[in-house]
């Protein structure tokens, strides 16, 4: 007689923990940021047709590393919740921490009811009337969420990602200052830095400025030029000025008379 397979209850969990964190190190990174007009996505994604980062409604974004298949699914079912909630009440009713709530339910479903949890994490952004007043929120795959505040970092390498966004952010940062934080954190740091260009990103924001549908994405020569606008300015080198006084030349000692030595208070001024 075969006995039945059995693990603990917490040995099931710690699989399913470290099987999820393996699938999402595997994915390329997300940052999401506050800024002066609103919240900054950047995405390194190099297809054109796959998006990490998309429009729920109309002050609410989305963003996700992991399976794409997977998080879409989360998408499609954001945006159905998002506009029954609309239709059924008020649009201004459509509320990022709702969407966050029912995100966080079905991965918390997902992850202990089924033998495979989902390999994802999200970031749910409300855009508010001021800094102050965005709302940016991350799920995890086992249905954790969190309120994080300013900035939100996704991926394999999240911890130092969010090293340099936590160093540099200021809720008052322009757009190409953002940007150029984003890209900087994403890049790397030391020996692992890479150069990334326009064609490796995806890039869009929640601009608290436009009325209605706040989402639109940065693409093409607009992300272009925005990057070269953000890129950091060479130092200048320091001119020398053109009253500066010449070298003073040294003239021989008089006969019969010594030269002050270095250092010496008697020495030509």
């Amino acid at each position: 007689m075969t006995m039945p397979f059995y693990a603990s209850p917490e040995q099931l969990m710690r699989d399913k923990s470290e099987y999820a964190r393996k699938g999402i190190a595997r994915g390329r990174s997300v940052v999401v940021m506050t800024y002066a007009d609103g919240v900054l996505f950047v995405a390194e994604n190099v297809s054109t047709a796959l998006h990490k980062v998309a429009e729920i409604y109309d002050r609410i974004g989305f963003a996700a590393v992991g399976r794409y298949n997977e998080f879409e699914n989360l998408r499609k079912a954001g945006v159905r919740y998002a506009d029954v909630q609309g239709y059924a009440n008020n649009r201004t009713d459509v509320r990022g921490l709702g969407l966050a709530n029912v995100y966080a339910q079905a991965l918390g479903t997902l992850f202990t009811e089924q033998p495979k949890p989902f390999e994802v994490e999200v970031c749910v952004a409300e855009v508010g009337d001021s800094p102050a007043h965005d709302q940016l929120y991350r799920l995890t795959y086992d249905g954790s969420v969190g309120d994080e505040p300013g900035y939100v970092a996704m991926g394999g390498q999240a911890e130092a990602i969010s090293a340099v966004v936590k160093e540099r952010h200021r809720d008052d940062l322009t757009l190409a200052d953002a940007l150029r934080l984003a890209v900087d954190a994403l890049s790397g740091t030391g020996a692992e830095r890479r150069e990334l260009t326009a064609a490796q990103l995806e890039v869009a924001v929640l601009d608290r400025r436009r009325s209605g549908r706040t989402f639109r994405r940065i693409v093409g020569a607009a992300l272009s030029d925005l990057l070269a606008t953000a890129a950091p300015a060479e130092p200048a080198t320091p001119a020398t000025p053109k009253d500066a006084p010449a070298e003073p030349k040294e003239e021989p000692a008089a006969e019969g008379k010594e030269t002050p030595a270095d250092g010496d208070d008697e020495g030509t001024e």
